[in-house]
């Protein structure tokens, strides 16, 4: 089966946020080293739960490449939660426009583009059954 230029476009989007979110947790385990946490615990369990959150978004990546329908769908609740950081970027106490639109954007193109492929895959079942 051919994956769709949707496809392709999320599945991309989705591993770059997964290679961005795996910064993160090297970013923190760098934090965790050179003493620069309150608590250690909490950010040992901060940087599981950020490894695991990559290795979520590596696998929805894959999953859609290859055409798996959990992959969309784990990738279009990841764009929905990432959209929602970016709405919190903007309406916290520190306001980041800038923060807000590089992590809003990309989220609304791959979020586009799964449910764009999501419709696309499901109107080739539909050509097919008849």
């Amino acid at each position: 089966m051919m994956t769709t230029p949707a496809e392709r476009t999320g599945s991309a989007i989705l591993a770059l946020e997964a290679l961005a979110v795996l910064l993160v947790t090297g970013w923190e385990i760098v934090a965790l080293v050179t003493g620069d946490t309150d608590d250690v615990v909490s950010s040992i369990a901060l940087i599981v739960l950020t490894a695991i959150g990559a290795v979520a978004l590596a696998a929805f990546a894959a999953a859609v490449w290859r055409g798996h329908s959990w992959g969309r769908s784990g990738g279009i609740v990841s764009q929905l939660l990432i959209l929602a950081v970016a709405l919190g970027a903007i309406t916290g106490p520190t306001p980041s426009v800038s923060t807000a639109l590089v992590t809003a954007i990309p989220a609304a193109i791959g979020l586009v583009a799964l449910v764009v492929a999501a419709r696309t895959v499901a109107a080739r079942r539909d050509d097919e059954r008849r």
